[in-house]
C-alpha cells in the first residue's frame, strides 16, 4: 500500500514523561517543524457557518515514544543526515520562556543534551530509519 505523502512528520518523546510533559513536548516540537517547513501548512479551515479557523499541517503527525537512548539515537541519526531538527531537553521544563529555553540548550554540548523529545520531517524511508526502535505512543 502506498502513501499519498512522500515525507513524514515524526515526533519521538521519552516514554518516562508525565502526561502534561508529553503533551507540552509534542506541541513545542510540532511548532518547530511548522516554523522551518511552512510548505507543510495547508489552507485555513471554515465551518458551514463561515467561521474561520487556522490552518494546520497538510499531513499527519506520527507520535512515537522510546527510552532515553531511543530519543538520543533518533537525534543523532537526524543530525548525521544533516537535518535541522527541533529538540526539547529536560532543562526546558524549568525555564520561563523562549530566551531562557535557547540559553538552556546552548549551555550544553550536543552529546550531553538531556533530550526528552525530537521531531523530524524527512522522506518516509529516512524518517523510518531515523526513528528506528521507537514505538507508537500510547
Amino acid at each position: 500500500m502506498s502513501s499519498r505523502w512522500e515525507t513524514k512528520i515524526v515526533i519521538v518523546v521519552r516514554d518516562d514523561l508525565a502526561g502534561w510533559q508529553r503533551s507540552n513536548v509534542v506541541a513545542f516540537l510540532a511548532s518547530g517543524i511548522a516554523a522551518t517547513t511552512p510548505e507543510l501548512i495547508g489552507e485555513p479551515y471554515a465551518d458551514a457557518d463561515g467561521t474561520a479557523y487556522a490552518p494546520m499541517f497538510r499531513q499527519p503527525v506520527v507520535v512515537l515514544e522510546g527510552d532515553a537512548e531511543t530519543v538520543r539515537a533518533a537525534h543523532r541519526r537526524a543530525v548525521d543526515r544533516g537535518l535541522r531538527v527541533p529538540v526539547f531537553t529536560a532543562d526546558l521544563f524549568a525555564t520561563g520562556g523562549d530566551e531562557e529555553n535557547r540559553a538552556a540548550v546552548a549551555a550544553v554540548p550536543r552529546e550531553k543534551l538531556d533530550l526528552v523529545g525530537v521531531a523530524v520531517h524527512a522522506p518516509r524511508n529516512a524518517a523510518d530509519k531515523i526513528t528506528k526502535g521507537a514505538r507508537m505512543s500510547s
